[in-house]
């Protein structure tokens, strides 16, 4: 069963790596692998559990309110009452954050909100025009997601851009700064996200820490792309219809709701910080605001009209397949921990590289950087929580704010930029302007390589050299 575990993981893997070839979305692939592996573990937890590694606790527990006496009984509760409960919190504490940031999104998209920033750009010079999207994309990423901005900026590009050609290397780099700029926000990336909700960083010293690596790691492939892009773009030319001049929103209540939305996403560190509640409950306080807000701004309006900018209506355009597959490969990440497969893993790459030498910790962190351009960086990231604990030993690799943690967030978050299919951005871009992953691959990963490799030894210099 152990074993049994592993392969479903493999498969399940596969699946969602190879969505588009086999026709079936990652979701459903990751909802069945998570119970599945669930379901084995709890069908062979008697050769897998080792009875005398339960908390004393627990034994407790279940021998004296439950009643039980037997062995194989009482392991078998253990799984399902205490181990998968426990790692249901983490799990929902995640999903509602991210479940509360997309609404936020939603509405401020509906109240036609970001025409605030792209209403402003004028320029058609592409070298001028492509810093001002991929710095507007850097910073928009770290305070909404970088999902979410890759989709906001290539609306913005079709409004800009033209020619297929030119919009398609524009969009490219969108994906490499959405990257770069979630990684080194607590909010910004899933990856951070988790890793912020874990412990296993704090909201300011990954801000302090990854701001100039992930700048970098934008800035560098830009420079390079802009000394070989001359003259200016093309502009669309606007169609009007009747629709076009019936304006879902005024001038004021677009800016209320942007500035209110991002203020509310900004909000949530800081409410994290003070009160030391989970960062979900922030972000629930921020959208519950932001509800009320646009109920009072829409109330003398008729019914349809205050739907469609109401938190009700926008929840139905919020990605609840992408939640979904967090919580289906989160699972099944949570039953390869609390079986014992990630300590086995982490053994090896102990055994391997080293995880008691700074290179050791640069390598593994690199590594899995790069794996995350061919497989989804949030299992990536998951696994490495599940095969290290944060030390409370202060000054060590492993403690919270330690040289593991903030270098595996900046490599899980901007390695997938490699291929077009390694992050949510990218698949988000591909699927919107129909880019191919030839295209990308011979455009766009040796940038992205360049880009990743900068930054990180731009952190490396950081630790070594300056000790920031």
């Amino acid at each position: 069963m152990y074993i049994l575990m592993v392969i479903i993981f493999v498969l399940g893997y596969a699946a969602i790596a190879l969505e588009h070839n086999i026709g079936i979305d990652k979701a459903a692939s990751a909802l069945i692998t998570g119970v599945l592996c669930w379901t084995v573990y709890v069908l062979g937890a008697q050769g897998i559990v080792n009875f005398e590694a339960i908390p004393h606790f627990v034994t407790e527990m279940f021998f004296e309110e439950a009643h039980i006496e037997n062995r194989m009984e009482l392991i078998t509760h253990y799984v399902t009452e205490f181990q998968i409960l426990e790692h249901l919190g983490e799990i929902a504490s995640i999903l509602f954050f991210l479940l509360g940031a997309m609404t936020i999104v939603e509405l401020i998209d509906a109240h036609e909100g970001f025409a605030v920033i792209t209403d402003r750009i004028k320029t058609t010079k592409k070298s001028k025009l492509l810093w001002i999207v991929c710095l507007l994309t850097f910073f928009f990423s770290a305070a909404l997601d970088n999902l979410t901005t890759s989709i906001v900026m290539v609306s913005l590009l079709r409004k800009l851009i033209d020619d297929k050609k030119d919009r398609w290397i524009f969009a490219g780099m969108v994906i490499l700064a959405a990257n770069a700029g979630g990684a080194w926000s607590p909010i910004g990336d899933v990856t951070t996200t988790m890793l912020w909700i874990g412990s296993q960083i704090s909201a300011g010293a990954i801000i302090i820490k990854l701001i100039l690596p992930s700048l970098v790691c934008l800035v560098v492939p830009v420079l390079i792309l802009s000394f070989r892009m001359k003259g200016d773009v093309k502009r669309p030319i606007k169609s009007e219809g009747l629709e076009h001049y019936v304006n879902p929103t005024t001038n004021r209540e677009r800016n209320i709701v942007f500035f209110a939305g991002i203020s509310g996403l900004l909000f949530v560190p800081v409410f994290k910080t003070y009160t030391h509640l989970p960062p979900f409950m922030g972000m629930m306080f921020s959208l519950g605001v932001l509800w009320a807000l646009t109920e009072i701004l829409h109330r003398a309006k008729n019914l349809e009209a205050k739907y469609k900018l109401s938190v009700i209506g926008v929840l139905q355009k919020v990605d609840t397949a992408s939640v979904l597959f967090f919580l289906g490969i989160l699972l099944a990440v949570a039953s390869l921990q609390s079986a014992g497969q990630l300590r086995t893993m982490a053994g090896f790459l102990d055994s391997s590289f080293g995880t008691s030498e700074e290179s050791g910790i640069y390598a593994i962190s690199i590594i899995i950087g790069l794996l995350s351009s061919i497989v989804d960086n949030v299992p990536l990231v998951a696994a490495a929580m599940g095969m290290y604990d944060v030390s409370m030993v202060e000054g060590s690799f492993f403690a919270q704010d330690g040289l593991f943690w903030e270098f595996l967030a900046y490599c899980a978050g901007t390695g997938g930029s490699a291929l077009i299919i390694g992050s949510a951005a990218g698949v988000a871009v591909m699927g919107l302007e129909n880019i191919s992953f030839g295209w990308y691959l011979k455009k766009m990963s040796l940038l992205a390589l360049i880009g990743y490799a900068a930054g990180a030894i731009t952190y490396i210099i950081q630790e070594s050299v300056f000790h920031l």
